[in-house]
């Protein structure tokens, strides 16, 4: 047996003040419990916020009807549009005012869950999306949401930020307030069987860049990183099967549950560099987010390693989730998160370059100079300015 040594290395430990504002509550038919658990909130007409392929789907009725029978009523508003804009927020702002509701249940993927926080802010608060861009602006309290997501991808059922594009600007912009954190999360993994595959690879993806970036970002703490840990361990295993069998629903539970908890992790940790890059691709070329997010990481993930610290922890997060052996050093662990990331960019059929999505070479100064404005910029763990930007969209571009 060995002896106990006092010479292993420690990570730092940041410090951290967790306040868990939203109960979760997981499981297959657990979208059957809505109706019990808005009433829990003395919900008595809810909004429930969504989108016509979630009505196609019959999700919206499953809710409607757990609503009914618990003795909620209900109105819905179906006009969410993909990567909510102020105008989308404004709309369903005046049908809520009209309906005299007391509860909002989003249920959908990102996009829902956005527009009816951003309908919340608004609702309770007055004014412009535009007032809350940033944290804790909202002065007066909200009313209790559901978040109800049917897809194992932005997490943000656990985050108290919606994430609004300006119509005039397309800027892109993340309102967060403690009061905007749903009450309740409804993790249904039978919800997401009706995803279409991109939608599952894009949005599998995703989270998979949502546990990767918060690892390592200047926030993050001894908290967030288990999050981050666990949710890349559940997705990493979870998506290449989802891909194969779109009806394994084990596999949906692992990407539902580590989509939430990854974020969870941002809610602690927030993002990088990656996410800076892909905002703009997304404002501009209409990629969808996560294809941008997944094109950049591999890239963010090598000029990252370059700081020995955040090695280690890339190394950590890959030896954990199987994606390679504790015997490799940091470095190449760090190569091989990378290499694996674009394997699982080239399994989920996505472009093998920016150029094959329309990009130009004479594109690239200008994203960069957008992608250093980007508020997640400042969180990644080595400084980015717009030249390093550039550097990694012209990695990200050039055929492979």
């Amino acid at each position: 047996m060995t002896s106990p040594t006092s010479d292993i290395a420690l990570p730092p430990l940041g410090s951290f003040d967790h306040q868990p504002r939203t109960r979760l509550v997981f499981g297959v038919g657990a979208v059957e419990r809505a109706g019990e658990l808005a009433r829990e909130l003395s919900a008595k007409k809810a909004l429930l916020v969504t989108d016509r392929g979630i009505v196609a789907a019959g999700h919206a009725d499953r809710v409607r009807h757990a609503l009914e029978a618990a003795g909620v009523s209900a109105v819905c508003y179906d006009q969410v549009e993909e990567n909510p804009s102020t105008r989308c927020v404004d709309k369903c702002v005046a049908f809520a005012r009209a309906a005299g509701i007391d509860a909002i249940i989003g249920l959908g993927g990102g996009s829902s869950l956005d527009t009816a926080k951003g309908c919340n802010f608004l609702l309770t608060n007055g004014g412009r999306m535009q007032d809350y861009w940033g944290v804790g602006k909202a002065k007066l309290p909200m009313l209790p949401l559901i978040a109800i997501p049917t897809t194992g991808g932005t997490g943000s059922e656990c985050q108290s930020f919606a994430l609004i594009t300006d119509e005039r600007t397309h800027q892109k912009m993340a309102c967060g307030d403690p009061k905007a954190a749903a009450r309740v999360a409804i993790l249904d993994p039978a919800l997401t069987l009706s995803q279409p595959a991109r939608v599952t690879a894009c949005t599998g993806i995703d989270a998979i860049a949502h546990a990767v970036e918060t690892a390592v970002t200047r926030r993050r703490t001894a908290l967030s990183l288990v999050f981050s840990r666990e949710a890349f361990k559940l997705l990493v295993a979870g998506l290449p099967r989802v891909l194969a069998s779109p009806d394994d629903l084990e596999a949906r539970s692992h990407m539902l549950l580590g989509a939430a908890w990854a974020g969870t992790a941002i809610e602690n940790s927030m993002l990088g560099a990656a996410h800076s890059a892909a905002n703009p691709l997304t404002a501009r070329f209409g990629l969808i987010h996560g294809q941008a997010v997944g094109m950049l990481l591999p890239h963010v993930v090598r000029f990252n390693a370059r700081d020995p610290e955040v090695s280690r922890t890339y190394a950590d997060l890959a030896v954990n989730a199987g994606v390679c052996s504790s015997t490799e050093a940091s470095g190449a662990a760090a190569g091989r998160l990378a290499a694996h990331l674009q394997s699982l960019l080239t399994l989920a059929a996505m472009p093998p370059s920016l150029n094959d999505c329309g990009v130009k070479p004479e594109h690239l100064p200008s994203l960069a100079e957008e992608a250093a404005q980007q508020w997640t910029a400042q969180f990644n763990p080595r400084t980015v300015d717009a030249a390093d930007f550039r550097g990694l969209y012209e990695a990200a571009h050039a055929k492979r």
